[in-house]
């Protein structure tokens, strides 16, 4: 057995020092981006053939490159979709980096797989899918709508084999216009085709409008993708009506519910999302709104034999494993080599309870909400649309967008807040993602009041 060396020791005290501070900050600091002559000047020269020391580069860490990252546990920031991970999810994303845990096969993880799986089934039975189901945790919602899409299409040429049916010369995935960028990619990939059907004046995709797109395309389509709560405005496509379509057609449904569908866990808002307990695949991100670090997307299929056969990779050195009937997540997406990235959640939801994350959620929906009202009462600014869950898009009547600009600028400059200009049918405008349990109604308003 080799002794640790004092070294390493002091390296492992810096690390867990910081991190302790780090984790226990009363207030965030919000920080702000350097440009690269400045991060040229002060952070050069670390990477050198004998060290700099675990001190010295901690010390750079702490006080030169983190501070030229924005924090996006910060409770002012409120641009793009915020992350707030609660401290029992950071504290425990230290022990799955400490404890050399392999999440991709149950051979060499079963523990960890065990704990995951816990969460997503617990997950499933939120979303009402069947007893079942099941699935893994992947980066983000990009690989996990790639991963679904790739299971879909699959089950689609196998499909077409059974039945004798050729395949199209172009597949084709059908999606909403106000779709997440994401769907665009992930057909990028596969080199199929997105159509996207229009929404109502809402941004709500409905069946009427996927099922025109159907007859237009027929057998081209192997997927339909809703989306539970867009990520500009927080809108549910009208989910019922889309999956009475896909299941008449025999397609796959997909659910792209990376942002919003946590809502669900919120009683009075599941008929919002009515029709998830009919989809093929969902996604949902813990990074997001289930208050886990980055990064986690929770990907859960129906029948996950489809994912299976579609994603199961085949190597001489692999035959251990992929001839057993365990449960390893790497065969269930795009991906081989995987963290555990699941474990967090799972300490966090385990240490606080599901009704923790009920409440924070809800407040969420609840201070959107409110927010909304005091806009509407306020000369000069009005609501683009109104919200249905925890985004808040709103205008400040007469400004350019170089005006939104220099706006969110001043914010970020005096470390006010994080908000940036976002845009609809090419009208430049204001947007609140509010996520973190830590906003309040007071920090929202003093935001308000600068736009005056």
């Amino acid at each position: 057995m080799h002794a640790i060396s004092d070294e390493t020791r002091a390296t492992v005290d810096v690390v867990l020092d910081y991190a302790r501070r780090r984790a226990l900050y009363q207030d965030v600091p919000l920080d702000k981006p350097l440009s690269p002559r400045d991060l040229s000047r002060l952070a050069s020269g670390s990477i050198t053939p004998e060290g700099i020391g675990a001190r010295r580069a901690a010390a750079l860490f702490e006080n030169v490159l983190a501070p030229a990252c924005v924090s996006t546990d910060h409770p002012g920031y409120l641009s793009f979709i915020p992350s707030a991970p609660t401290k029992a999810a950071i504290a425990f994303d230290l022990i799955v980096s400490a404890s050399a845990i392999y999440g991709g096969s149950w051979l060499e993880g079963s523990g960890a797989v065990f704990a995951e799986n816990e969460v997503l089934h617990w997950l499933a039975r939120e979303f009402g899918l069947p007893e079942g189901a099941g699935g893994v945790f992947v980066q983000g919602g990009t690989i996990g709508n790639l991963s679904a899409l790739v299971a879909a299409r699959d089950a689609a040429r196998r499909g077409n084999a059974a039945a004798g049916r050729p395949d199209p010369a172009r597949w084709v995935v059908v999606c909403s216009a106000e779709a997440h960028s994401s769907i665009a990619s992930a057909a990028a990939v596969m080199d199929v085709d997105v159509v996207k059907a229009a929404a109502d004046a809402s941004g709500r995709l409905h069946g009427e409008s996927v099922e025109r797109m159907l007859d237009a395309y027929g057998d081209a389509v192997f997927a339909v993708v809703a989306t539970g709560g867009t990520t500009n405005f927080g809108i549910v496509d009208d989910i019922a009506s889309i999956a009475a379509v896909t299941k008449a057609r025999g397609i796959w449904l997909h659910i792209d519910g990376a942002y919003g569908l946590a809502a669900m866990l919120v009683e009075r808002m599941r008929p919002a999302f009515a029709g998830v307990e009919l989809a093929d695949s969902v996604i949902v991100d813990p990074h997001k709104w289930l208050f886990a670090p980055f990064d986690a997307c929770a990907l859960i299929y129906r029948d996950p034999s489809h994912a299976l056969i579609a994603h199961t990779q085949k190597a001489e050195y692999l035959d251990t494993l992929t001839e057993t009937a365990d449960w390893n997540p790497s065969d269930l997406a795009v991906q081989l080599t995987r963290r555990a990235r699941g474990l967090p959640l799972w300490y966090s939801l385990a240490t606080y309870g599901t009704q923790e994350y009920r409440s924070a959620i809800e407040y969420g929906i609840d201070l959107a909400r409110r927010i909304a009202d005091e806009i509407e009462a306020r000369e000069g600014l009005s609501l683009v649309r109104d919200p249905q869950l925890s985004v808040v898009v709103f205008r400040r009547e007469g400004w350019t967008l170089a005006d939104y600009q220099a706006w969110s600028d001043r914010l970020l400059e005096e470390q006010t807040a994080f908000v940036v200009p976002s845009s609809h049918a090419g009208e430049p405008v204001l947007r609140f993602a509010i996520i973190s349990p830590m906003t309040t109604f007071e920090l929202l308003t003093g935001i308000l009041d600068t736009l005056a």
